[in-house]
């Protein structure tokens, strides 16, 4: 028998609220630590600007220099099977109340492939 499975567009350990980085931020609701999976931020999709559509912890997480997260692109993953995808790691602990950064260059080139962009400055 197949359970139902709840569908959150965020973790319950993370929220967006006023940044300030810059306009809105990610930030966790409670303590997490570090190498916790915080979900899927892109999923890729050829029909999209970029080949990416981006979900909410996409479209809120900011850039930092110092991040205390990093991007990694799935190719596969047992929660969703086989389909290309970029998730969000903690790569140190994180205190309740703290917003999440990625140190990302996104766009800056003239041809960006800004999936590689990512995964060279992480």
């Amino acid at each position: 028998m197949n359970q139902k499975k709840e569908w959150r567009p965020l973790p319950k350990s993370i929220t967006i609220k006023e940044s300030k980085i810059e306009g809105l931020g990610v930030f966790a609701t409670q303590d997490i630590q570090e190498n916790t999976d915080l979900g899927i931020s892109h999923v890729y999709d050829e029909r999209f600007p970029d080949n990416y559509i981006r979900l909410p912890l996409g479209a809120f997480i900011n850039h930092h220099e110092m991040p205390n997260c990093k991007a990694i692109i799935y190719e596969f993953h047992e929660s969703i099977g086989a389909i290309k995808h970029i998730r969000i790691v903690a790569v140190k602990d994180i205190s309740s109340g703290e917003e999440l950064t990625l140190n990302y260059i996104i766009n800056k080139l003239d041809n960006p492939l800004w999936e590689f962009e990512y995964e060279v400055t992480q």
